[in-house]
This record gives structure tokens, C-alpha cells and sequence, in this order.
């Protein structure tokens, strides 16, 4: 018999080691490991984790096979390895309902289980006596099934299986904005149940998603229908979390030992190797010990400290567990795997403990079993008597093992580093998907461009632009499809009808997405980019708007593309996109087409050519769930209708799989689903074109009447809202309009808002029974003479009938009220009403696909949002993702029903997340965003810079083009100086007024005023000369800009200084009062007649104190000064010192606590004041003090700072009328306006008020008053 070698004998060795630490627990029906002998739940997390050695050694024994028996071992390794992943997977499939369930709700109560009954595979635990919620155990399983199925696995055995991978896949896309558990399945460090977004959890979900994209689970011996689909843009929103968070693991924990598990073995999901090495050293930093890592700091677990009667902790009790908290030597077999795979054998040989390898490190703490087999034990604990030492002298004490022992999971990962540090097992055997790549540079992206025009007509006038184009017809066979066909396309992939499994939830779809090519039934399929599909949202109906997003999402291809072949973007240029006389292309539509044939736009670069031209290059992808049946057709066969079925059936319905019973060979399929999908999303024309004249001005103000007016102006007194102009258009004021009488009572308004007391006061067409006669408001929709009045009675008929109400207009049944107003929606979008379109949008809740995207984004970079205005409770608070149905439902509620209001708050988060993607530093050091403040900032800028009324200036607000709203908001938030540009326009008979926002230039003037407006508007004065109207859209009358003195010039306002005129009321509650619009005015005209330079500070302060800006490291600060003191009150409000013993410095939870007592404070400015305040004070925490009193009044060193710059101005001759003090603060007004710095700068005084204000606590020799 051959004798064995060296490398069979210590692998034998090894095999010794894993059967008695491992395979010994193996349950033999199920396959299960138990947790340990104490703890026979089979957790998914352990189950995984703990095999991995079983697979690796599995895997060296085949590559290192002797002789037969070497090779029989490595079969029952592999098998035993194949057992435990099926186990699992049934324990999974027996909760597909949650699955199901949990892919819609994102709810802690669907979620699938975390542990199970090692025997029977059963729960153990109800759905809430546990932390089930755990992404990233459901993660880590579909990674490592990937993994195993590449290395030659056969794990998943048939379709009914594939289709519930493929849910899994879904269940877990949305990783990065659902809070969960987390891997140590406590959640919030204080262990009481709350969850949030974990760094572990989305990056191993995206790793996961990388992985099993386009993966046959059958391996080699499987076909087109085992393959699993991923979405590319589900990835990169995983990616760009991810990259966000780290180094910090969740908003509680700034730092987490478990996130060693997602930059390196097993998930490598971070693509940015400096990102990778920062947060590997800020972990051996600040949590490792003599005995491996503690998992986060101030963690309690297995403390002497912890109480185990109870299972969570006091907030201030934290604090306790500082420099005591367990050490795992767990996260030593991470760093070690980490070594072998970078290359590092002597991985961090300067960080690790006492010099030494951590191979070396650990094999010391080890602890040594039957039979001389080494065991890692869970954790090391410092004995209680040893507690005052380790707290005096941290890492010094000599601690005890604790916990299960061996941690099999730990123990597993152990073993599995030893065989690759010994040449056993290669990195690519382990990772054969090659995911240790993830930071190698990837080879540069140039975009394929393909510009196609609509009709021949518009090919036409490109042609006469030298534009060599396509149109939709020349590019056949490949057919070309708007992006939410392909997402109706995708809600097909992983049905199941056996398993109640309906696919892929609708979703919107990413530019990542649409620029691929897809074959689908050997047809070849391009989409076009979700931002022009103008039926889904009216951002699309914005040419400019269109330009700015196809720059981003140009330069979002270039850094996020990682598949094979090109990216292709193909962009039709429809009529939409033509300017006002239709005969050319819109200028800013145009000047882009010529930088794509240049090609270089917007930091990409660029290929322009035909589809044709692509084919070869492009990505493409075969979606092969839309392949045909036994049968021949696409839809399961218990759904059999005949083409004329297709009148009466609904999209939804056909979503669900719904077959066409016609010959296969005769009948496109595929095309007639795409034709019906196409059909039932665009609206038939049925609205009759607005009158000449006549109408029913009766109903005019109706639609703010009932929804706007009685949620704002008869809610003005209990809400404290200081000018209702803000929120209602201010032509309801005049006194043209029918005047209406609003109820005193809000309760008469009901949660729909309608009000049958309201329409009963108004002078509404009567039945013979005295009920609304809906019939003749429906005539009246033939004799309207406007677009604003049809939208008017419509939403009258939507209030009192319902969406779904069929009007009998022309015919019988007729259109439903629905479907009208969606065909007025295009209408509109023609004549670029804008605040039109945002009302009827309101109406017809139109969905924002990246809204709540959008809201993830600003949660994910440490942001929490609120929507509304203050005070809570109408003011919300967003600090956790939600489903996109609850963000909308909270912000209407917020917005009190004001349709305008909540589809503009809508808008401006999703241009706010566009921002903090593209500039996160317009962001520094605001952890609140206040949406409802920032809109109110932008129509008070308004107001300041037009000189008109509140309810005139917003008004033009909404009156604003999404790319002028855009530009205004980054205006605010940046502080750069921007000009308004007025004119009017001939719309819809009527002539109204057309705001812009232009750019200032380095020389101080606009870019319109550069080209020449005196030109412009001389052009302007001979069409008026020519007299009456013109095409819709063509400006008319004077051109006016606004802002400063010349009759043509454009204003220009300093950033140092942006004006904010508070809605909130400063008085006390119950005393506020509605200001007028001469009020209003008479503030405005009094800022305006003041010299620029005055009220420049104010107006800084204003702005600060509603973006809630504070100097950067300002949170590190106040924690530092609630050490030395036992609090710190703002107006009432006391942010105690205790806080600190439960927060660490560097925990965003910190910083939103101490934003939440400053937000107390309504008036900006003065809430600014007391951010200086506290910054003075924070100058004493490097000073040798140890205490600066016990709860320090921050308001009250601030007054004492007035009174000093009062006297001290007041002996240097200012009068009475200068020193006027703030009635609300008692503030000196030129206090407020006084810079920071200087002789007179309030830096100045706050620094005199606070030696003052804690003199007996400084030193004798600390300072001397000057």
C-alpha cells in the first residue's frame, strides 16, 4: 500500500479536526449544525459560516488526492457541505409566504426567521420574540451558494427552487434602505429592538447580488431557464451606501468589527481600496485587544456590567461597559483569511497584539480539548474582580474565555485560514467568482449613444441641423420600448404560481437597466431612459431638466458600469423636444446633440452611431423567462382569454400572466403584450378642446377652495401658520374671485379632504334634490375656456365622484374622471403651465419611481429629513427608509393635504438627493434636513428678490420650471449668487408670468444680460407693436429682470447673506396671528430700501439656522463640553450630560439628539445665535477644567453677550431706533447682523459672556477680562 505524503498526512489532520468540532453536530435528516451543545437552534448566519471549512477541505482533498480514498473522502466533504445548503433552503421555502410578502412591505414581521429546529427544519420563535430581520444571514447564504455552485456544487435541484432563489434575490435588492438587526441581531447598540441600516448587512446583500447575476444554479449541466437575474441599478444603490457609510456601521455604531466580513472575505464588496484599508485600521485601531476585536464599542454583551435578567439596556448605562466589552477572537481567523488573500502572509504585523503574526495571536489563545484538539472559544471576558484595573488600564488585564466553545463559526473560518495558509486550497478555489478583485481598476467606459427621432418629420428638421438620425420605424427588427415596459417586464421574472411567488415587484428601472440590449424571443429590444418617459412624472416635460439628467446619468455609466460590453443609450428626440414654432429643435436640446457627436458630455465619454452599428458591442442579455412553454406560449395555461378579451382586462392583470389563446406561428405574442401594456398607460383622447370664451368662473377657485383652503386657512390657528399666502396661490385673495365663507371648524374637513358643509356654500350646479349636479359640471367641461378651469371642475368631479367615475362625456359609459385628467396632464405639458402640471399631477398622485430612492440616498449619508413646516406634530420626521407608499402617505400628511405642496416636497428630495450623489459637501454637517424650511426659504427669496407678496411669490414658485427649481434650490443651499429673469408669456388665452433663475457671472452679470438684452428687448417691444397673441409659449409685453436698479439689469444677491422670512410665528402658541400681504410687503420693501450691505449677517444667520448648518466638527465639540457640566438648556430644552454615557463622540444618533433641543428654537437667526454660543463654550474643553458649573444656560450667556454689545454700543452713541431689540428674543437686531469676527463681532461678546458665566470654575491664572 502507497505510503501517505506529508500533505495527506496534514490533511488528514485537518479532516480529524473538522469531524470532531464540526460534522460530529450535523443533524443526520436535515443536515443542520446546532449552535453549539447549549444552544440547538440552527441559526442561518453559523449554518453557513461553519460549513465553509467543510467545503474547503472538501476541495483540497480533491485537488491533493493520494489515492481513492482521498477522492471517496472529498465526495462526502462536498455532499455534507450539499446537505446543510438544502437543509437550510427548505427551512427557507417553508416560509415563501413571508418571502412573498416581505419583497412589498419591507416589514420586521415578514421577514424569513433567523434560526430553526436543527431536527425538523421548523421556527422555533414567533415572528417578534426575535431579531429575525437579518439581511445579511439571507445574504450571506445566497453568496456562498454561488460560490459552491461555481467550484462544481450541485446544490439546487429544480425550477420550483430556481424560482425561489430568484425571490430571494428580490427579498433581498432592497438591502441598502431596509434597517434591520443587523449580524448581531440586537439592532441599536442599546438592544432594544430598534432597527437600522447596517453597513454589514448592504454590503454583503450586494456582494450576494453580484454574484448570483446571470449564475446557471444548475451549473454545467443546466439551460437558460436555471440562469438568475439581477438588476444592475439594485447593485450600485447597494454600492453607493455602502461607500457612503463606511467607516461607520450604522448610526448608533461608529465603528463595527463585523464590517471586516464585507471589505474582505467572504463578501469583498467595497470597490475602493484606500476605503478598504481606512476601515480596516480605524477597526484594529480602536476595537482590537490582546484577545482578538470587540464587535463595537460600548458593547455589553457578557460584561461582568450586563444584567442578564434583562435583555436590553438603560441608555446611561452604556457607559459601564467603556473598555470592558468582550474580545472575540473571531475576527483574528478574518484577518488571517484577509493576509492569504492580499498577498500580506505577515498581515498587519505592526497593529497585531505583542508583534505577532495573527496566525501566531491566535493559536496562543486558542484553547486546547480532548485529545490535544485546539478549540477557538467564543469570546474573552475581564473577570469581575479585575473590572476597576481594565477600566484604570485598558488591555491590560489577563481575561477569561466565555461563551460557547468551540464558536463553531469562528472555529470553521479558523480552520479554513490555516489550509490556505498552507498551500491547501489557492484564493481562486474558494472564490472562484473572483470577487477578490473587486478593487482591481476597471478599463475605462465610452457610453454608446444612439439618437433617434420619433417621426420623419422631426428626422427632418435634424437633418436641416446636419444631424444624421434614425427614426423609431428605419431601425426595425430591433424594436424600441419605453423603461416602465421593461419594469412590467421584469414583474414576470420568478413567478410561481405552485408557490403563490409573483416575481419581481414593479419598480422603476435604473439607466443601468435600459442600456443594455435584450433579446427576448428572437426579438432584439432596446429601452429607452426613464427620465423622458413624460407619462410617469412631468420632470420629462422640462427640456432642460431632460439635458441635466442625461449628463448625470451619462457620468453615472461611466463610474458604475461593470458588465461585459458597452453601455447603449438610446435617446429619441420627440416633439416635445422641438421649440415653440415646431419647426426647429430646442436650442438647449440641439447645442447637447452636437456635444454627443463631439464626443465628450458631461465627463464621459462618447460614441454616437445607429443601433445597427451596436449590436456587436453593446451589452445584451437574454431574458429567458419570456421564452415560450411546452405549449408554445409565454402565460401559464390557466389563463386562457382571446384577443377581443384585451378591452377587459386590466394592465395589472396582465401582469400577472395572462396568455393569448391564437397560433403561435401567426401571432407576435410578445408584441401584442408589449402593444396592450403600451395601450393601457397612454391616454385615449376624449377631453373636448377649452372654449374661445365663456366659462364657469364660478368654479375657478373651487379646487383650492376644497382641498387647499380648508386644510390651510381654517387650520391657520390651531397650525400657528403666520402667512397662508405661502402655501395657497394668491389669486384666491383677489377680489375678482367668487368670494367663499371657509368653516371655522377643522374637524368638518374629513381625511379625503372633502367638505359636503363646503360645497353647500359654494354656488355649484343643483339637482332637483339639492345635491350636486355632476352631470351639468361635466357639460361644463365642453365651454371652459381654459385649461386651469378644466382642471377645476375635474378635480371637483374627482372630490365628490372618485377617480374611477365614468363621465358619459359623448358617450356611454364614457371616460372616467381619471383617465380625462390624465389626458389634461398631456395637455398641459404642452403649454408648460408648471404649476398646473404640479396640481394635476397632485391629483392623479402621479408616481415619482425615485422617490423613495431619492429618500434613501439622503438617509443613507447620515441625513435624517423632515417634511412640513414646524412645529411637530405636523412637522414629520423621516429617520429610517420607508416603502415608497408610506413616504408619499407622510408627506401629504404633513403637507395637509395641499396637493402643490406635496408634490413640490417630492420634488425637491429628489433633486436634494441628486445633489448629495454629486456634491456631499453642500451637506457638510447638516444631519436634519428640513424640506418644509427650504421651500419656504426658496419662495421668501423669491419674494425678497421679485418685491412682491408672499402668496404672489409663491405663486411663482410653482410657477418655476423643474430645471429652474433645481437650479434655485442649489443656489440656496450653496450660498452662490443667482439673478431672477421676468417675463410673460401668452398661455392658454391668457397671459401670465414666466420666472427663470440665471447664473451670475464672474463680472456680476447674468448670462442673458452677456448676450445682450437690450437686443432682446427691443425684439420683444416690435411684437408687441404687431399686436394680439402668438403661438402658445412666445413671450410677450416687456422683458423684464428683476433685482437692482437699471431698467434692463438682473439682481444680484449675496450668499454671504440669503433672506428668510420665518412663516412660523415667534409668538407663544395660541397668539399667532395670519399676516397680510401688506404686512408682508412692508418687510420686504423695508429690507429692500436698506443699504446691500446691511442685513448681509442676518440674513447669513437666517439661512444657517434653517439649512441647520453648524461648524464642522461642532457635534465632537458639545459632547466634550457635556463631559465638564450636567447639561446644557436651550429655552427650556436641557440636553443632559448623560447622553454622553450612552453616545459615543462620533455616533450620528449624538448629533441628531443635540439638533433636535436646537431645533426647539423657531427663529433661525436666533437659533444661529446659540450655535455660536455653544461654540464659545466648546473652547474651554482643552483647558485644564474640570467642571464649568452644572446645567449651563445657553440662552442666558447669549443675553448677557447682548446686553454687554447694548451698553458698549449705547456709550459709543447709537440711538434707540439702531439698538431696536428683536420683541420675539429680545435680541439687539444689529446684533444679529454683526459679524462673527472683529472688534464689534458677536465672537466677541459671547466670549466675555461666558468668562463671565463660569468665572469661579477657571483657574486662578485662566484669563483676564479685556
Amino acid at each position: 500500500m502507497r505510503s501517505r505524503s506529508n500533505s495527506g498526512v496534514r490533511l488528514d489532520g485537518y479532516a480529524r479536526l473538522v469531524q470532531q468540532t464540526i460534522l460530529r453536530h450535523q443533524d443526520a435528516v436535515t443536515g443542520l449544525l446546532p449552535a453549539s451543545a447549549d444552544h440547538r437552534d440552527a441559526w442561518v448566519r453559523d449554518n453557513v459560516y461553519s460549513i465553509l471549512a467543510v467545503w474547503g477541505l472538501g476541495l483540497a482533498y480533491r485537488k491533493n488526492a493520494d489515492r481513492d480514498e482521498d477522492k471517496a473522502k472529498a465526495y462526502e466533504l462536498e455532499q455534507s457541505v450539499v446537505k446543510l445548503m438544502r437543509g437550510l433552503l427548505q427551512c427557507m421555502m417553508r416560509q415563501v409566504d413571508k418571502v412573498e410578502a416581505f419583497k412589498y412591505s419591507q416589514s420586521t414581521k415578514d421577514c424569513l426567521h433567523a434560526k430553526y429546529n436543527t431536527h425538523t427544519c421548523a421556527t422555533v420563535v414567533g415572528d417578534h420574540e426575535w431579531g429575525h430581520l437579518q439581511m445579511d444571514a439571507t445574504s450571506l447564504y445566497l453568496l456562498m451558494l454561488a460560490q459552491m455552485t461555481a467550484s462544481g456544487l450541485h446544490i439546487i435541484h429544480s425550477l420550483d427552487e430556481v424560482n425561489f432563489i430568484q425571490n430571494l434575490v428580490f427579498y433581498i435588492e432592497a438591502a441598502y434602505k431596509t434597517a434591520d438587526f443587523g449580524i448581531w441581531e440586537r439592532g441599536d447598540k442599546t438592544n432594544q429592538g430598534i432597527t437600522e441600516l447596517n453597513a454589514s448587512s448592504v454590503g454583503m446583500a450586494k456582494a450576494a447580488l453580484e454574484a448570483l447575476d446571470e449564475l446557471d444554479l444548475f451549473g454545467a449541466k443546466g439551460g437558460p431557464q436555471s440562469v438568475i437575474r439581477v438588476l444592475s441599478d439594485e447593485v450600485q444603490h447597494c454600492q453607493s451606501i455602502l461607500h457612503s457609510m463606511l467607516p461607520r456601521a450604522s448610526s448608533s455604531k461608529e465603528v463595527d468589527a463585523s464590517v471586516l466580513s464585507v471589505i474582505s472575505y467572504p463578501a469583498f464588496a467595497v470597490e475602493d481600496s484606500e476605503l478598504v484599508e481606512i476601515t480596516k485600521q480605524e477597526i484594529i485601531t480602536k476595537l482590537q485587544g490582546r484577545y482578538g476585536c470587540c464587535r463595537f464599542l460600548r458593547d455589553g454583551y457578557r460584561t461582568p456590567k450586563e444584567d442578564p435578567n434583562r435583555s436590553y439596556y438603560e441608555p446611561a448605562e452604556l457607559k459601564l461597559f467603556e473598555n470592558i466589552e468582550c474580545e472575540w477572537p473571531l475576527f483574528w481567523a478574518y484577518l488571517i483569511i484577509d493576509g492569504v488573500f492580499s498577498g500580506n502572509m505577515e498581515q498587519a504585523r505592526e497593529a497585531g497584539p505583542a508583534g505577532l503574526e495573527y496566525r501566531e495571536a491566535l493559536e496562543g489563545i486558542l484553547i486546547k480539548g480532548k485529545n490535544g484538539v485546539r478549540l477557538m472559544p467564543e469570546l474573552y471576558s475581564v473577570p469581575p474582580d479585575k473590572v476597576d484595573e481594565e477600566y484604570r488600564n485598558p488591555h491590560t488585564v489577563d481575561r477569561v474565555p466565555m461563551g460557547k466553545l468551540p464558536l463553531m463559526w469562528g472555529q470553521s473560518l479558523y480552520i479554513l485560514g490555516c489550509l490556505m495558509a498552507e498551500g491547501f486550497l489557492a484564493p481562486g478555489e474558494i472564490d472562484p467568482l473572483n470577487r477578490r478583485f473587486a478593487t482591481v481598476p476597471k478599463p475605462d467606459v465610452v457610453v454608446q449613444v444612439c439618437i433617434l427621432a420619433e417621426t420623419e418629420g422631426i428626422k427632418a428638421v435634424l437633418k436641416k441641423e446636419g444631424i444624421d438620425v434614425e427614426t423609431v420605424a428605419d431601425v426595425y427588427p430591433i424594436r424600441v420600448q419605453p423603461a416602465r415596459i421593461l419594469s412590467h417586464i421584469y414583474a414576470r421574472l420568478g413567478r410561481n404560481k405552485q408557490m403563490s411567488l409573483t416575481g419581481r415587484p414593479y419598480r422603476h428601472m435604473g439607466v443601468l437597466g435600459t442600456s443594455k440590449l435584450y433579446n427576448i424571443r428572437k426579438n432584439i429590444f432596446t429601452f429607452t431612459p426613464q427620465f423622458i418617459d413624460q407619462q410617469q412624472f412631468y420632470l420629462a416635460l422640462d427640456n432642460n431638466m431632460i439635458v441635466e439628467m442625461l449628463r448625470t446619468d451619462l457620468s453615472y455609466l461611466c463610474s458604475r458600469w461593470r458588465m461585459t460590453g458597452q453601455p447603449t443609450i438610446t435617446f429619441p428626440i420627440s416633439h416635445t423636444m422641438l421649440d415653440e414654432t415646431g419647426s426647429n429643435v430646442h436650442p438647449t436640446v440641439l447645442a447637447t446633440l452636437r456635444k454627443l457627436q463631439d464626443g465628450y458630455f458631461g465627463g464621459a465619454r462618447i460614441q454616437t452611431g445607429k443601433l445597427s452599428e451596436f449590436l456587436t458591442t453593446s451589452c445584451r442579455t437574454h431574458l429567458s423567462f419570456m421564452d415560450p412553454g411546452p405549449e408554445g406560449k409565454v402565460f401559464a395555461k390557466s389563463y386562457e382569454f382571446s384577443i377581443g378579451s384585451f378591452e377587459e382586462l386590466d394592465a395589472e392583470e396582465w401582469l400577472h400572466g395572462l396568455q393569448i389563446a391564437e397560433d403561435a406561428d401567426t401571432y407576435d405574442e410578445v408584441a401584442q403584450y408589449l402593444d396592450h401594456l403600451l395601450q393601457r398607460t397612454v391616454p385615449q383622447s376624449n377631453l373636448p378642446p377649452t372654449a374661445q370664451r365663456g366659462g364657469l368662473s364660478r368654479f375657478r377657485a373651487a379646487v383650492h377652495t376644497t382641498r387647499d383652503l380648508m386644510s390651510l386657512a381654517s387650520k391657520a390657528k390651531d397650525l400657528h401658520i403666520q402667512d397662508v399666502g405661502m402655501y395657497v396661490p394668491s389669486k384666491i385673495f383677489q377680489a375678482s374671485q367668487q368670494s367663499v365663507k371657509l368653516l371655522s371648524s377643522p374637524d368638518q374637513h374629513d381625511v379625503d379632504g372633502k367638505s359636503h358643509a363646503l360645497h353647500a356654500e359654494m354656488n355649484l350646479p343643483r339637482d332637483k334634490d339639492g345635491n350636486v349636479d355632476c352631470k351639468a359640471l361635466v357639460d361644463q367641461l365642453r365651454v371652459c375656456p381654459t385649461l386651469q378651469e378644466q382642471a377645476d371642475v375635474l378635480y371637483m368631479l374627482h372630490t365628490l365622484k372618485g377617480p374611477d367615475w365614468h363621465t358619459g362625456l359623448d358617450s356611454e359609459p364614457g371616460p372616467t374622471v381619471k383617465e380625462l385628467l390624465t389626458e389634461l396632464y398631456m395637455r398641459v405639458g404642452n403649454t408648460r403651465q408648471w404649476a398646473l402640471i404640479r396640481y394635476i399631477s397632485g391629483i392623479l398622485k402621479k408616481k415619482m419611481e425615485a422617490l423613495d430612492e431619492a429618500c434613501t440616498d439622503l438617509l443613507s449619508h447620515q441625513k435624517h429629513l423632515t417634511v412640513g413646516l414646524p412645529p411637530e406634530p405636523r412637522e414629520k420626521t423621516i429617520s429610517a427608509p420607508i416603502p415608497y407608499e408610506e413616504l408619499v402617505r407622510l408627506i401629504d400628511e404633513a403637507s395637509e393635504k395641499n396637493l402643490s405642496v406635496s408634490i413640490l416636497t417630492q420634488e425637491i428630495m429628489v433633486y436634494l438627493a441628486m445633489y448629495i450623489r454629486t456634491e456631499p459637501v453642500l451637506f457638510a454637517e447638516m444631519f436634519r434636513i428640513r424640506i418644509g424650511l427650504i421651500i419656504q426659504v426658496m419662495a421668501t427669496e423669491l419674494a425678497h428678490s421679485l418685491h412682491c407678496s408672499a402668496g404672489e411669490a409663491t405663486e411663482n414658485l410653482m410657477n418655476l420650471s423643474p430645471s429652474d427649481m433645481k437650479r434655485l434650490l442649489y443656489h440656496i443651499i450653496s450660498g452662490k449668487e443667482f439673478g431672477v429673469e421676468k417675463s410673460v408669456r401668452s398661455v392658454d388665452s391668457s397671459v401670465t408670468a414666466a420666472i427663470s433663475i440665471c447664473e451670475v457671472g464672474a463680472v456680476g452679470a447674468t448670462k442673458p444680460e452677456r448676450a445682450g438684452l437690450v437686443k432682446l428687448k427691443s425684439e420683444i417691444k416690435q411684437v408687441r407693436a404687431g399686436g394680439g397673441s402668438s403661438a402658445l409659449g412666445t413671450r410677450l409685453g416687456e422683458h423684464k429682470l428683476l433685482g437692482s436698479s437699471g431698467p434692463c439689469s438682473c439682481g444680484v444677491f449675496d450668499f454671504a447673506a440669503v433672506s428668510m422670512v420665518l412663516v412660523l410665528s415667534a409668538q407663544s402658541p395660541g397668539h399667532s396671528e395670519l399676516l397680510g400681504k401688506g404686512s408682508f410687503s412692508s418687510i420686504l420693501e423695508g429690507q429692500g430700501s436698506k443699504d446691500s450691505r446691511q442685513g448681509q449677517w442676518q440674513r447669513r444667520r437666517r439661512l444657517d439656522g434653517a439649512l441647520n448648518r453648524v461648524p464642522m466638527g461642532f457635534y465632537q465639540q458639545v459632547w466634550k463640553v457635556l463631559q465638564k457640566c450636567h447639561g446644557l438648556s436651550v429655552e427650556g430644552f436641557v440636553l443632559p450630560s448623560s447622553t454622553t454615557r450612552e453616545m459615543t463622540p462620533g455616533e450620528m444618533k449624538f448629533a441628531v439628539h443635540v439638533e433636535s433641543v436646537l431645533n426647539r428654537v423657531s427663529q433661525p437667526e436666533y437659533r444661529q445665535l446659540l450655535v455660536e454660543t455653544i461654540l464659545v463654550l466648546t473652547m474651554l474643553v482643552d483647558m485644564e477644567v474640570h467642571t464649568i458649573g452644572n446645567i449651563i444656560a445657553v440662552e442666558k450667556i447669549l443675553h448677557m453677550a447682548n446686553d454687554l454689545f447694548y451698553e458698549e454700543q449705547k456709550a459709543l452713541g447709537a440711538d434707540d431706533h439702531m439698538l431696536e431689540r428683536d420683541p420675539a428674543t429680545g435680541i439687539c437686531c444689529l446684533l444679529y447682523d454683526s459679524a462673527p469676527s472683529g472688534r464689534f463681532g458677536t465672537m466677541t461678546y459671547l466670549s466675555k459672556s461666558v468668562a463671565i458665566y463660569v468665572y469661579d470654575f477657571l483657574p486662578a491664572d485662566g484669563c483676564s477680562m479685556q
